[in-house]
């Protein structure tokens, strides 16, 4: 029986997470609109400890010069500051802004105004017991152990650069 079960949650997600997954993140503050990558880029950023750029792309996993182009969007918005490392003129370190920390605070996978309307779509007893079946699962999934798998040591090739 929990094969079909298992079988069934693997088959529902990808429709879920088509559905209710962001496009995008905006600011409510100044209502600038950034792309999830954009705002991922936050997410590996401090406004206290610094980061320099090749160890930020390196844990990306994309090469320098692609983090390069991100950054430079996100440093003319105001969310990311560059400075020069003291020790080392040639690097350049990366910190979160206040405004960075606060879009980075505003981010969630999930659109909530779509899994609003796809919750209305459902009758009560239906919703209740969708939402009492996802906390279910949250809790459950809550108490596995850590993935162990090594996340790419080495940078992905750019399409451009496999063609």
């Amino acid at each position: 029986m929990l094969d079909a079960q298992v079988e069934a949650v693997l088959a529902a997600y990808p429709a879920l997470h088509t559905a209710w997954r962001r496009r995008s993140v905006r600011d409510q503050a100044t209502g600038r609109r950034l792309s999830n990558h954009q705002a991922g880029i936050l997410e590996h950023l401090d406004p206290a400890t610094p980061i320099a750029a090749g160890d930020l792309a390196r844990r990306l996993g994309v090469t320098p010069a692609t983090i390069s182009i991100q950054l430079a969007r996100l440093v003319r918005l105001r969310l990311v500051m560059r400075e020069h490392d003291s020790a080392d003129g040639r690097r350049v370190l990366l910190r979160l802004t206040e405004a960075g920390a606060r879009i980075r605070s505003q981010r969630s996978l999930l659109d909530p105004d779509r899994v609003r309307a796809a919750l209305a779509l459902l009758d009560g007893e239906a919703r209740g017991a969708a939402v009492a079946g996802l906390r279910a699962l949250a809790i459950a999934a809550g108490a596995l152990p850590e993935h162990t798998t090594s996340r790419r040591s080495t940078p992905r090739r750019s399409r451009r650069a496999a063609e």
